[in-house]
């Protein structure tokens, strides 16, 4: 692993330089904070200081507090939605995969349907009837996430499936849980890591973008693509506060695609 990560390109450190960057920050949060998250300390929109590293929003809390905060609950947020759309959807592809015939259908027909309503219409259709509470917002991210991922593992456990050793491990007698877990799996692995990369910008940029249109994350807690409505009124009087957390979201997604694009180059078995 150390002599891997000792031949990857400066790109791909860079890359992971701003994720464990991003990481540590939200880990120890509360050790870095002067203030706290929702206290009020000072004006309306003042100016960077020694006392506000980044000024304050439109209430007078502290931006840097309020930042690292937003990145501690986008990012733990965006990752458990990008996982559990992982587990559900790359395990329902797998399962259309290997038993195929009416199985593989009604999957892949029920995927379709979900598939058919555009993502962000769907998404605000059920949060505005159900409500934008924590668990409603990664369940509904998740579902319409694990559609994609549906497609994907779908695809890469047919190409696996139909390989010599797999057919050799049917006639063993082997059952369909162990050819999932021992031989599709892990040469499904390279392909599903770099979309978890993807996928997980996605999720993030998604997430941003409901807190922006006021469904996301609810006041108080903190969240980059709600700093940016909030504060976007700052603009008018020539206050660039705003674009610190939209700055903030693409810095981080930068860094996720430095990374996977390296490892898509490795799973890709392309040398320079």
């Amino acid at each position: 692993m150390l002599k891997l990560l000792r031949q990857s390109p400066l790109s791909a450190r860079i890359g992971m330089g701003i994720v464990l960057l991003n990481c540590l920050v939200a880990v120890f949060a509360p050790l870095i904070v002067p203030y706290g998250e929702t206290s009020v300390v000072g004006d309306v929109w003042e100016s960077s200081s020694v006392k506000f590293y980044l000024g304050t929003d439109h209430l007078g809390r502290d931006l840097f507090t309020r930042m690292v905060y937003g990145g501690r609950n986008t990012i733990a947020l965006a990752f458990i939605t990008t996982a559990l759309s992982f587990l559900a959807g790359s395990f329902l592809g797998f399962i259309a995969a290997v038993k195929g015939a009416w199985t593989d259908q009604l999957i892949s027909r029920a995927i379709d349907i979900i598939m058919a309503f555009p993502t962000l219409i769907f998404a605000l259709m059920i949060l505005s009837v159900v409500g934008s509470s924590i668990p409603t917002l990664i369940f509904t991210i998740a579902l319409l996430d694990s559609t994609r991922v549906y497609r994907l593992s779908r695809a890469v456990a047919m190409d696996i499936e139909v390989m010599e050793f797999v057919e050799a491990a049917r006639l063993r007698g082997e059952g369909i849980w162990w050819i999932m877990r021992h031989e599709i799996l892990p040469n499904a692995m390279p392909p599903l890591v770099a979309e978890f990369g993807l996928r997980f910008c996605f999720v993030f940029l998604f997430i941003a973008s409901l807190s922006f249109l006021g469904l996301g994350l609810q006041p108080p807690l903190a969240d980059w693509g709600g700093m940016v409505k909030e504060n976007a009124g700052a603009i008018t009087f020539g206050i660039y506060i705003p674009l610190i957390p939209a700055g903030a979201i693409a810095f981080l997604t930068v860094g996720v695609n430095l990374i996977v694009d390296w490892f898509l180059h490795l799973s890709s078995g392309l040398h320079e």
